[in-house]
């Protein structure tokens, strides 16, 4: 029996080159930019070709958003102390997030991501809190509040204030450290 071909196989197109076209589209013309048709233009296919991929825009947009979070550092399953741990990788998030800028809004507007990346460091995150003895509906609320936090601070890093000149990215990130130290201190204190 003869195998069917969907148009994006027949193109050769792979989920992660589409999603590597996606990443170029996005630098080279900002989330505004990024839409099917330019998407297929760039990847010099017909727009119904990436549908074999990705179902929909949102569907791209999350799957964007997923892979971006696979640059994320993640602490060996040796690190001894697990704040360590937790500044390893939320600091790591803070910085892919400002080398997107572009894509802080598509997180606050999904809040978050949920695909297979996300899940992987939360459940990480989880592990590290129950090294704290953070445990349950806590260290969920934890987890919440440091993403939230990270997210938040990487959306206010490329802008500034609005009421004065824009923060040097140094302080900016100063200030996130000091933030992050303060919020991780008082999660493993606080029982």
């Amino acid at each position: 029996m003869k195998q069917v071909r969907s148009p994006g196989q027949r193109a050769g197109l792979t989920q992660a080159r589409v999603l590597e076209a996606a990443h170029e589209l996005v630098a080279d013309e900002g989330v505004a930019g990024l839409t099917m048709r330019a998407l297929a233009g760039r990847l010099g296919v017909l727009p119904n070709a990436l549908y074999s991929h990705v179902a929909t825009k949102n569907a791209l947009v999350d799957a964007l958003l997923d892979d971006l979070l696979a640059q994320v550092a993640e602490p060996g399953a040796d690190v001894e102390d697990p704040i360590d741990g937790l500044r390893t990788m939320m600091t790591s998030t803070f910085e892919v997030l400002v080398a997107h800028a572009d894509l802080v809004g598509l997180y606050i507007s999904r809040q978050g991501a949920r695909g297979p990346n996300a899940q992987r460091l939360g459940e990480v995150m989880l592990r590290l809190l129950a090294r704290l003895d953070v445990t349950g509906e806590r260290a969920i609320d934890a987890r919440r509040v440091l993403i939230v936090y990270t997210i938040g601070f990487a959306a206010f890093s490329p802008r500034g204030v609005a009421d004065g000149p824009p923060l040097p990215a140094a302080k900016v990130a100063e200030d996130y450290a000091a933030g992050l130290d303060w919020l991780l201190t008082g999660i493993a204190t606080r029982k």
